[in-house]
């Protein structure tokens, strides 16, 4: 039966219980969200759910990883619909903190980011990495997990949480599922809420454009700035568009290269009306 708990001493007892219950060592699965959960989230679930015995998702809006207070002030929160998709998934423990009961003074301490957060997200959301990694890092201290389920989608955070897990020595697996997407190809994102009918129309600009660069680097092109030049052409002219950025990156680093001589990410952000929305293609 799914239980809710709001805080960390609780959400402690009862995993420490359900470790005691057990007559052998039992995977624990992480799966953090902020909420509003999608198919996107579900993919997440069903694979935390596939490997382990406790699946504990947590629910929390991290104020430290919004730069525009607007921005924290607008994003959704669905949790009496959030619980009830966890339960039909067969989540055990939703952990639902408050602001309060994550931050209960000013950090003194937090992560520091290296180079990982230089560039594409890192450069136009100052502090947006380093308040991802400190909430991550807090959140794997009090659950406790074995393996933790990140989205393709966000794969700046990925890399830099399983960085997080390497240079901390986490005894964590960090998994890696796919984007899901919806059937034009936009990526699943709690953000598509916010998006009119006209503005939806128009979002799946961003797949198309960087599909189109994946086409270019099949079709034999290693110039990084033909490659970006001919994908950002791709995107209508249109009042509701703009392009953040659109970037070919190394998959690792996250360092942009000049030329392509392996495997490469490429990533965009692209404002759709008042939307920001994310999205990235591996290309071997």
């Amino acid at each position: 039966m799914l239980e809710k708990i709001e805080t960390i001493r609780e959400v402690r007892e009862r995993l420490a219980r359900l470790s005691s219950e057990a007559r052998e060592r039992r995977a624990r699965g992480l799966v953090p969200t902020m909420g509003a959960l999608h198919a996107g989230h579900a993919a997440l679930i069903a694979a935390a759910r596939r490997d382990c015995d406790v699946v504990v998702v947590s629910i929390f809006v991290n104020p430290l990883q919004f730069n525009n207070q607007d921005d924290l002030a607008r994003y959704p929160r669905t949790l009496d619909t959030d619980l009830a998709y966890c339960r039909e998934l067969g989540v055990d423990v939703v952990f639902a903190p408050s602001a309060s009961e994550m931050y209960p003074q000013p950090l003194e301490c937090s992560v520091d980011i290296g180079r990982l957060a230089d560039h594409l997200c890192g450069s136009f959301r100052p502090g947006h990495f380093k308040g991802v990694a400190t909430v991550v890092l807090k959140l794997f201290q009090i659950v406790q997990p074995s393996h933790a389920y990140f989205g393709e989608k966000d794969a700046q955070q990925l890399a830099i949480v399983k960085r997080l897990a390497v240079d901390f020595n986490l005894p964590i697996d960090v998994i890696e599922i796919p984007t899901v997407r919806e059937p034009d190809g936009l990526a699943m994102s709690s953000r598509n809420r916010h998006l009119n009918p006209d503005d939806r129309r128009i979002a799946i600009s961003l797949y198309r454009a960087l599909d189109q660069a994946r086409l270019v680097i099949a079709g034999g092109e290693r110039r990084a700035a033909v490659v970006k030049k001919a994908a950002a052409a791709t995107i209508p002219r249109a009042d509701a568009l703009k392009l953040e950025y659109l970037e070919i990156v190394d998959p690792s680093t996250m360092q942009p290269v000049d030329e392509i001589n392996g495997s490469v990410r490429v990533a965009g952000a692209l404002w759709v009306g008042s939307t920001r929305l994310i999205d990235n293609l591996l290309v071997p």
